[in-house]
């Protein structure tokens, strides 16, 4: 057995993988069409709560919201609050306020990553300032805390306890793994922190505020946390994707020095290798070499990476993961509801940007 084959992910279950449902029923295109119109409630909700009286501050404080995204998280919330009662204005509340939340995380993540892009346009950071980006990302906060705040003692603690896991998750990946720790297990942990947080929690909000029972909750929690890391796994899959498929720049964050689950696959049988060993060498002097400007060697070596078995393992790892989070929705009822929550994780693992 390969060093890769040792990758620690879940178990795989025996149940219909997530890339093979069939055809919407009626039933769930009934339920998919009107938790669109519900997003497109959120949406214009949104709009209004970016929006600040100075001119200035609104354009930075909507500049995010406006260039798009899949709107993943309230999607979520709105599926699992049909659990329930369904999507009542605290519901709605709720998925705006994970919304904002998940946004406010980015404006601070592209400044500590020091990204260029984001969701195709110039990063805030470098379209203003480090300093300005920062505190766009703090505005938002503070709107999703007073909307959060007029649901109650528990969608505060909530938001608190999901905000300790996001700054946990930053603060793990940006001091690294420890001496002796693992830094796969440790890359991993990094992630459930850093996304499966925000997805578990708006899971889990959608329970609590459309009153479904409480029996419900751990479910979409585990299945929120384990989505999340399959969702950045296959990220980082992506991000070794041709750029005419992603609409960025192919390995934008191995230029940038990220780390992502192939690299560390690859140092990982660097030890044993030879090959790899070469590859991860090369690799490593590209990036410095790219820090200083100079990033003429980088395409070939992504097209290495991409076609090296490490980011098929990684692939595997992300299915495994999505596996994973469909298996912890087995106590909920079949139907209409679960069957959406299954899809939606499909289509997840099976996105291309």
């Amino acid at each position: 057995m390969s060093n890769v084959d040792q990758v620690p992910a879940l178990d795989s279950s025996d149940r219909e993988p997530a890339g093979s449902l069939p055809t919407l029923s009626a039933e769930e295109q009934e339920l998919s069409d009107r938790v669109d119109r519900q997003l497109d409630t959120i949406e214009r909700m949104l709009s209004e709560d970016v929006a600040f009286a100075s001119p200035v501050v609104d354009a930075m404080a909507r500049y995010l919201l406006e260039a798009g995204g899949k709107r993943v998280r309230p999607r979520l919330t709105l599926l699992t609050a049909e659990l329930g009662t369904g999507p009542n204005d605290n519901v709605l509340a709720a998925a705006r306020a994970i919304e904002l939340t998940h946004l406010a995380s980015l404006y601070h993540d592209d400044v500590m990553d020091e990204a260029d892009m984001r969701r195709g346009v110039a990063a805030a950071h470098t379209t203003w300032s480090n300093s300005v980006a920062i505190l766009a990302g703090d505005l938002l906060f503070a709107r999703a805390s007073k909307i959060i705040s007029a649901l109650g003692e528990r969608a505060i603690r909530l938001q608190a306890d999901t905000f300790e896991r996001l700054c946990l998750g930053q603060l793990h990946e940006t001091v690294g793994p420890v001496d002796g720790e693992d830094p796969i297990e440790h890359y991993l942990r990094v992630l459930a922190d850093k996304t499966g947080s925000l997805i578990s929690t708006a899971a889990q909000m959608g329970v609590v505020f459309s009153d479904a029972p409480s029996a419900y909750e751990q479910p979409v929690v585990d299945f929120g946390d384990r989505l999340g890391v399959a969702f950045q796994l296959i990220d980082d899959v992506i991000d070794l994707l041709p750029g005419e498929e992603t609409g960025k720049v192919a390995g934008t964050d191995l230029r940038a020095g990220v780390v992502t689950l192939p690299l560390l696959l690859l140092r990982q049988s660097a030890s044993t290798t030879p090959a790899d060993a070469d590859l991860l060498a090369r690799i490593e002097e590209a990036v410095l070499l790219a820090d200083e400007g100079d990033d003429a060697g980088v395409d070939d070596l992504v097209v290495e990476l991409r076609e090296h078995p490490v980011t098929a393992e990684t692939e595997r790892v992300a299915r495994e993961w999505a596996d994973g989070a469909v298996s912890a929705l087995d106590p909920l009822p079949d139907g209409q509801i679960r069957a959406s929550l299954v899809r939606l994780a499909d289509a997840v693992i099976n996105r291309t940007r």
